[in-house]
């Protein structure tokens, strides 16, 4: 049996009601409200520790609430078999440990595991699905390259090889553009744009704030566990948004480029150093 329908109450495919999050007896988060709009590139961002991470893995079904529920097309995740979800939604983690002695072709193959079964084995399609994530990635000159003799931006760049050939319609990436030269960090941008402008809808921890507002369509802003703001970055992003969540004084100025919101930091005042 799949998953069930889209509730028609909702309009979002993924959502958090009321969750308490911790690890042991450390409570990160208590009473969040999430709801992701479904074809969007929603990007949650704040300082370190405030619990975006945390956040992600609850939406990806590793973290279970002690309070409230994720829902997935309106049904309780952790009721739903593993299989199930990894065919809705694919999840790259903060920290990945690839077998050893794996390639890098391998290892974006694993990204087929929930589509095969024990009547359905590898096929054409497949194959196709590994090259052409390969290939968005920029790793298929890697492909017989052990995953050990990579650079870290090159595993990176594998790992979310492997998250794009599991084909899924919603992608949880945390800190997707770790590890990776500028370059690289806004060719994978793109992509996610390109991926959520066909239809898909992507989530992820960003640190940079300015490519945060660049490129999502939602953001989510978080501190000390608590979601302090949330919607279009042209709406959400002040100087009193910054100051507030991230302790920064700035100017938010239009991009010259995108005309979405730029966070320029004032910095201290050196008018009177020689």
């Amino acid at each position: 049996m799949g998953l069930e329908p889209i509730s028609q109450t909702t309009g979002h495919r993924l959502q958090a009601e009321d969750v308490r999050l911790g690890y042991d007896r450390k409570i990160i988060s208590e009473h969040l409200n999430v709801q992701i709009p479904e074809h969007s590139f929603t990007v949650i961002v704040g300082p370190n520790a405030c619990g975006k991470s945390t956040l992600l893995r609850a939406l990806s079904r590793l973290l279970k609430p002690s309070q409230g529920q994720v829902l997935l097309d309106g049904k309780s995740i952790s009721s739903i078999k593993a299989k199930e979800v990894a065919r809705a939604l694919g999840l790259l983690p903060q920290s990945s440990v690839a077998p050893e002695g794996i390639t890098v072709a391998d290892l974006v193959a694993r990204g087929r595991y929930p589509h095969q079964g024990l009547i359905r084995q590898w096929t054409d399609s497949d194959e196709l699905a590994v090259a052409q994530a390969m290939d968005a990635t920029s790793v298929t000159e890697l492909s017989t390259r052990l995953v050990d003799e990579l650079s870290g931006g090159q595993r990176q760049r594998v790992w979310v090889a492997m998250v794009l050939a599991q084909q899924t319609p919603i992608l949880l990436l945390d800190e997707p553009t770790t590890f990776l030269d500028i370059a690289h960090q806004i060719d994978l941008l793109e992509l996610f744009t390109d991926l959520y402008l066909d239809g898909n809808t992507l989530v992820a921890v960003l640190h940079d704030l300015n490519h945060a507002a660049r490129y999502a369509t939602h953001l989510i802003a978080m501190k000390d566990g608590k979601i302090v703001a949330q919607g279009p970055p042209a709406e959400i992003v002040t100087e009193e948004m910054v100051e507030h969540t991230f302790g920064l004084a700035c100017r938010v100025v239009p991009d010259p480029v995108t005309g979405t919101p730029s966070v320029i930091p004032l910095g201290r005042d050196r008018s009177g150093v020689r």
